[in-house]
C-alpha cells in the first residue's frame, strides 16, 4: 500500500531538499504558533467544531528552544512538535478513488535539531516504538530525548510527583531526532470509515511511516543528511519494511538501521509457540532468556557466578541436546525425556515434574507464572527482573505485566507535563477547552491485520509477518547499509537469542553479514529502564552512527 504525501510540495523546494539545504527548521511552513489554528467556520458561518475532522487533519507545528548537556558537552537545540498528514492509497485531491480506504491520519511527532549544524553532514534518526499501535513516549522520555523521566530500576515506581531530568544519555550529541507516534496515538488522530483498514495493519502501517519520513525529509531539507531508523519491538518489524520501501520505492538509501528488542519473524515468538505445533524453534530461542531470569532471581539449583559464561553454555545446550529432544517429539525415550528435563531444571529452576508434564515445552507466560509461583509472584514479561503479586495464583499465565505496571504512569505523567509546559503543544486556547488527550495507545491490537506481502511475493499478503526478506532486500540493494541490534538478557517478549538467530538467518550473502553488529545488556525489553544499560547503549549507538557516515558535526 502506497501513501500520498500531503500537502504537495513545490518542485523548486523538492529540488532544494534533494540537494541538501542547510536549514534545520521547516523552510516552507507558516510562522510557528502556540497550538493549532482556530477551527474553520461551521455551515452557518458560526464557530466550527473544535475537535472535528477539518481541524485535526491540517498539519500543525510549534517551535521551542532548549539545551541539554550530554557527557559534558552542551547541545543547544530547537524542538518542533507537530503533525503531518498521510492518506491511503488511491487518494487524490481532485479525483479520489472510491475503492480506496476512505480515511486520513494526522501523525504526531516531536523533532529535535541541533542548532548551528549543517544538514548535509548532520545525521537524522527517525525513532518509534512498537505495539503495534503504541506512541513513542517510551523511547522519547526514557532513552533518547533531551529529558528523561526517573523510574525505579526493577520495582514499582512510586506514584506522582515524578522527576524529569536532563538526559545525559540523549542521542542528540550524535544525531538529530524525530520521534514519530503511530497513527491514532499521541496528539495525532485517524478518521474515516475505513480507518482500521487504512492504517491498522503491518503493511499499511509501514507505508504510513515510509511516507511520513519521505515527507519530513522534503519539508525540512534533509534528503542529503545521513539517515537512520531506530525502532523498538514491533518497531523493528516496521523498520525492516520501511528500510526496503524507502530504498526501492522512494529512492532513499539509509546509512543505518538500529534495532532494539527485535522480532522480525513472528513464527519465532515464544508467546505464540503453543499455537503452532511442530514448530519447536521458539522454545529453543526462548530458553537462554529463561535461564537469565532464573539466574537474576537466584532460582537456579547451582547458581553460576558469571552470567555471560552461563548463557553461552545454555545457548549451546539449546541448539544441540535440547533441539534434539524436541525434534524427537512423542518418539523420545523415557531416559532422554528425564535427562533433558533435569538439565532444563538446572538451567531454568522449574521443577522436573513440571517440565516433564509440559513435554519439555514451556512458553513465556507459563515461565513467568511458575518461576516465582511459590512466592505468589509473577515475573515481568518485557523485563523479567521485575515481579509483582499474582492476581490469580492458579492461572496458566500472568494477568498483567509487572514491568509495564511499574513504569507506565511515570511516562504518561511526565510527557503530558513536558508537552504542555515545555513543548507548548496540546494545552492552548486554540484547542477549545485547552486540552487534547495524548493517547499512549491506539488500542488497535484486536483490529490489526498482521498479514504481510514480502518483496517480489506473488499473490495477496499472507500469514503473520516474516520481514527477514524485507531487511535482506534492503541490505542487498544497498550493500553499504549497516544494521545494529540491541538486546536485553531479561526480555521474555522478544528473547535475545531469537534476535541472534534471525540475524544469522537473513537471506543475504555471507559477505554482508559483516554489516551486522549485536550488542547485549543486563536489562530487559526496554533496555533503557536500567540506567547502566542506557549508558552503554548510548555509547554503542553513538559509535555506530559516527562510523557509518563519512562526516559528523
Amino acid at each position: 500500500m502506497r501513501f500520498k504525501q500531503a500537502p504537495k510540495i513545490s518542485a523548486l523546494f523538492a529540488l532544494t531538499a534533494l540537494m541538501g539545504g542547510t536549514a534545520l527548521a521547516a523552510p516552507d511552513m507558516p510562522p510557528p504558533h502556540m497550538g493549532p489554528p482556530p477551527p474553520p467556520p461551521g455551515p452557518d458561518g458560526g464557530p466550527g467544531e473544535v475537535h472535528g475532522p477539518a481541524f485535526l487533519m491540517k498539519p500543525q507545528h510549534v517551535l521551542s528552544d532548549g539545551s541539554v548537556t550530554i557527557r559534558g558537552q552542551a547541545v543547544p537545540y530547537q524542538a518542533e512538535s507537530g503533525t503531518l498528514i498521510v492518506h491511503p492509497e488511491g487518494w487524490d485531491d481532485a479525483n479520489p478513488d472510491p475503492k480506496a480506504p476512505q480515511a486520513v491520519a494526522s501523525i504526531f511527532y516531536v523533532a529535535y535539531f541541533k542548532k548551528g549544524a549543517h544538514a548535509e553532514n548532520r545525521p537524522i534518526t527517525f525513532v518509534y516504538n512498537g505495539g503495534p499501535g503504541s506512541a513513542t513516549v517510551w523511547l522519547h522520555m526514557g532513552a533518547l530525548g533531551p529529558k528523561r523521566v526517573v523510574t525505579s530500576d526493577d520495582v514499582h515506581t512510586p506514584a506522582a510527583p515524578y522527576k524529569l531530568v536532563d538526559n545525559d544519555d540523549s542521542l542528540l550529541d550524535s544525531t538529530d531526532l524525530v520521534f514519530i507516534d503511530a497513527p491514532g496515538t499521541g496528539f495525532g488522530r485517524v478518521i474515516g470509515k475505513d480507518r482500521d483498514k487504512a492504517f491498522y495493519g503491518t503493511d499499511p502501517d509501514a507505508a504510513a511511516f515510509t511516507d511520513f519520513i519521505a515527507q519530513f525529509l522534503a519539508r525540512h531539507g534533509r534528503y542529503n543528511s545521513p539517515k537512520y531508523l531506530f525502532g523498538e519491538s514491533y518497531g523493528t518489524t516496521r523498520s525492516a519494511i520501511i528500510a526496503n520501501a524507502l530504498a526501492n520505492e522512494k529512492g532513499i538509501d539509509l546509512n543505518g538501521v538500529i534495532l532494539l528488542s527485535q522480532i522480525l519473524n513472528y513464527g519465532n515468538s515464544i508467546d505464540r509457540a503453543q499455537g503452532n505445533p511442530s514448530n519447536d524453534q521458539p522454545y529453543v530461542l526462548g530458553l537462554p532468556s529463561f535461564a537469565a531470569t532464573a539466574w537474576y532471581h537466584h532460582k537456579l539449583p547451582d547458581q553460576p557466578v558469571d552470567l555471560k559464561a552461563f548463557l553461552a553454555e545454555v545457548e549451546h545446550f539449546a541448539l544441540t541436546d535440547y533441539t534434539s529432544a524436541l525434534q524427537d517429539g512423542t518418539g523420545i525415550s523415557d531416559e532422554k525425556l528425564k535427562a533433558t528435563a533435569e538439565k532444563l531444571h538446572r538451567y531454568t529452576g522449574l521443577p522436573v515434574d513440571y517440565l516433564i508434564k509440559a513435554d519439555l515445552r514451556v512458553n513465556g507466560g507459563e515461565f513467568a507464572k511458575t518461576l516465582l509461583g511459590d512466592e505468589g509472584q509473577d515475573t515481568g514479561r518485557l523485563d523479567s527482573r521485575f515481579s509483582g503479586p499474582s492476581l490469580d495464583p492458579l492461572a496458566q499465565r500472568p494477568a498483567y505485566d509487572p514491568q509495564s505496571a511499574a513504569m507506565e504512569s511515570a511516562y504518561v505523567a511526565a510527557f503530558n507535563d513536558y508537552a504542555r509546559k515545555t513543548l507548548h503543544y496540546g494545552a492552548d486556547p486554540s484547542f477549545g477547552d485547552g486540552y487534547m488527550e495524548y493517547r499512549v495507545s491506539a488500542h488497535s491490537i484486536g483490529k490489526w491485520s498482521f498479514t504481510h506481502k514480502q518483496p517480489d511475493q506473488r499473490g495477496p499478503a499472507r500469514g503473520e509477518p516474516n520481514v527477514l526478506p524485507d531487511l535482506a532486500m534492503a541490505m542487498k540493494t544497498n550493500p553499504s547499509l549497516q544494521v545494529m541490534l540491541n538486546q536485553g538478557y531479561y526480555d521474555l517478549g522478544t528473547p535475545y537469542f531469537e534476535g541472534v538467530y534471525e540475524m544469522r538467518h537473513l537471506p543475504i550473502p555471507r559477505a554482508l553479514a559483516k554489516n551486522i553488529e549485536i550488542k547485549q545488556y543486563a536489562s530487559g525489553h526496554m533496555v533503557y529502564a536500567h540506567l547502566p544499560a542506557l549508558k552503554e547503549m548510548h555509547d554503542n549507538v553513538s559509535q555506530f552512527i559516527a562510523r557509518t557516515h563519512p562526516k559528523s558535526s
